[in-house]
């Protein structure tokens, strides 16, 4: 898959880089990882924005016990929102700092984030991956018998615009059948050359600029001409047809992109589930449950991850061998004395994108709820 970036104020936002952060573990200082939501729909006075982050602050202040690395890390963060932002393309602020360990990284999102601020001793990255599973690159093909138009949309945005007319020949108001079927020839001709253009289009867009996935609009009596000229590469991402005209409006465009990306999101996670089902049913390849998809992970045997939405629970992990368990205090690995973990899911995570594994969150599936709301297809 094609990396994914996100508009940043350093480096773009790739699987590459998530995975990078899940990676990292601090020295003696904590890391401090801070989502906030500052969606000018939701909270339309900068006031709003600033009043939920001082509230996070507080209550980490209160737990962080005087820990001088933290208190700085905390203003750092402060300093950073309270200098200004524009949010005319922002809605969400992912920032992590650890200024014992010289990281400093800020991601400014233009798709929503819940509230939240972590200290623990990585960076929480379960919002990011989110945000990247949810949010994939996709290309939209819109034509008509002359006019095509190539657009790229990538967290929402629109990244990339190209466009093609091809102005059809123009016929006279005789009665004469010989020219009438020339003319209708000509035109027809015409139109499947401006469709192969249309499909060069889109190939030299996808070459600059990869997307994941493409959606075809154009009208019955050309889409099976257009879906043939196009690219083997584009033919294979192809994802769905829609109703959208050419002269459709970005913002229209954009409308009728995110819903087919959200319908490919829950059959991409329904079909995710399935398969562990069928694995855990058949007593291979999969498992379920917190106290088996952490051992399973500890084991280095998991492929997938799939967790619910919203799923935190409270745990444990062993500081001499990172192993995590749902049960402490003792580690079963290396039977050292394990600390406990306000969020262990959000631990299983980190440590099955350290292991590149790949990780499926599921919004609102109820066969996974039943499952335990975690599970792993396994490698072996």
């Amino acid at each position: 898959m094609a990396p994914r970036t996100a508009r940043t104020d350093r480096i773009p936002l790739t699987e590459d880089v998530v995975r990078g952060l899940a990676a990292r573990r601090a020295g003696s200082a904590p890391v401090i990882s801070c989502y906030l939501d500052v969606d000018g729909r939701r909270r339309p006075r900068f006031a709003d924005v600033t009043r939920s982050l001082e509230r996070m602050v507080r209550d980490a202040k209160a737990r962080a016990n005087g820990t001088p690395s933290v208190h700085r890390d905390l203003k750092r963060i402060e300093d950073h929102v309270r200098a200004g932002l524009d949010r005319s393309g922002v809605r969400g602020l992912a920032m992590f700092s650890c200024s014992d360990d010289a990281l400093w990284q800020v991601f400014a999102l233009p798709v929503p984030v819940r509230d939240q601020l972590v200290v623990n001793h990585s960076p929480a990255v379960r919002q990011l991956e989110v945000v990247l599973d949810q949010h994939e690159r996709f290309g939209m093909l819109l034509a008509d018998r002359q006019r095509a138009r190539m657009l790229v949309f990538e967290l929402g945005e629109l990244v990339e615009s190209a466009e093609r007319f091809d102005q059809l020949p123009r016929g006279d108001d005789d009665d004469h059948s010989v020219r009438r079927d020339r003319l209708r020839d000509h035109a027809a001709a015409h139109v499947a050359a401006h469709l192969r253009h249309a499909a060069d289009v889109a190939f030299s867009v996808f070459q600059d600029r990869p997307f994941d996935r493409l959606v075809l609009g154009a009208p019955e009596d050309i889409a099976a001409e257009l879906t043939a000229v196009l690219h083997p590469y584009l033919r294979s991402r192809l994802e769905a047809r829609c109703s959208i005209p050419v002269t459709a409006s970005d913002d229209e465009i954009r409308t009728a992109t995110a819903q087919v990306e959200a319908d490919v999101e829950r059959r991409k996670e329904a079909e995710a589930v399935d398969r562990l089902r069928d694995a855990v049913g058949a007593g291979r390849r999969g498992v379920a449950g917190l106290t088996a998809t952490l051992a399973a992970l500890g084991e280095l045997r998991v492929d997938m991850l799939l967790v619910s939405a919203g799923y935190v629970t409270e745990g444990w992990r062993c500081g001499s061998c990172g192993a995590l368990a749902a049960v402490g205090p003792r580690c079963r690995v290396c039977s050292s004395a394990m600390d406990e973990a306000d969020d262990v899911v959000e631990e299983a995570i980190q440590e099955a994108l350290t292991q590149s594994c790949r990780v499926e969150v599921c919004e609102d599936n109820a066969d996974l709820d039943v499952m335990g709301r975690i599970g792993a297809l396994l490698r072996y």
